[in-house]
């Protein structure tokens, strides 16, 4: 694994405090992976890690000698089926909306697995991209999906300053039965 820099983007505050839900040494995915952020994480913390993007490029480049490390070039959008397996006992998706994944997420958590959900929302296309309405969440959609499938542990909605103003949805919500937070 190529050692994170300066230049490497941190991981989402609101996956870096949750993360602690998945299981130890676990497997997890992380889904539109983009450079990697959110697979260092999750690698760091013992967990197998499929990293799936269209483009795995930086991927390829910061995990490829990784052994708990599996990258995947996949575009979902292109009308492939999911192909990713189940049994996950995490799932991360940041800055990535496509609607038609969201029962296939649910179904692929083990029991007690996790999801960590984080992507942009209506009022964003005042701050800049993404601003297509396509692309962006409607008021409480994250907790209309999930809630049905999935226990909410956390949920937030709004204005964020940090790292750049952006109007955004959080979501965390388990598999299964209540956890302990403590």
């Amino acid at each position: 694994m190529r050692p994170a820099t300066a230049f490497d983007p941190p991981p989402s505050a609101w996956v870096a405090r949750h993360a602690g839900l998945i299981r130890p040494g676990g497997r997890a995915l992380d889904l539109a992976a983009g450079g990697g952020r959110h697979t260092r994480v999750l690698l760091e913390r013992g967990c197998n890690v499929v990293a799936a993007d269209r483009d795995t490029q930086a991927l390829e480049a910061a995990f490829a000698d990784h052994p708990a490390c599996r990258i995947l070039r996949l575009d979902l959008e292109s009308g492939e089926s999911w192909r990713l397996g189940d049994g996950y006992d995490g799932i991360v998706v940041t800055n990535y909306l496509y609607r038609p994944l969201f029962a296939d997420l649910a179904a692929a958590l083990a029991a007690g697995g996790v999801l960590i959900y984080e992507t942009f929302m209506e009022g964003n296309e005042r701050f800049g991209k993404p601003c297509n309405p396509d692309f962006l969440l409607r008021p409480n959609e994250l907790i209309d999906a999930f809630a049905p499938r999935l226990m909410v542990v956390a949920f937030e909605q709004g204005i964020v300053r940090r790292p750049r103003p952006a109007a955004i949805q959080r979501l965390v919500a388990r598999k299964g039965d209540i956890i302990a937070l403590d």
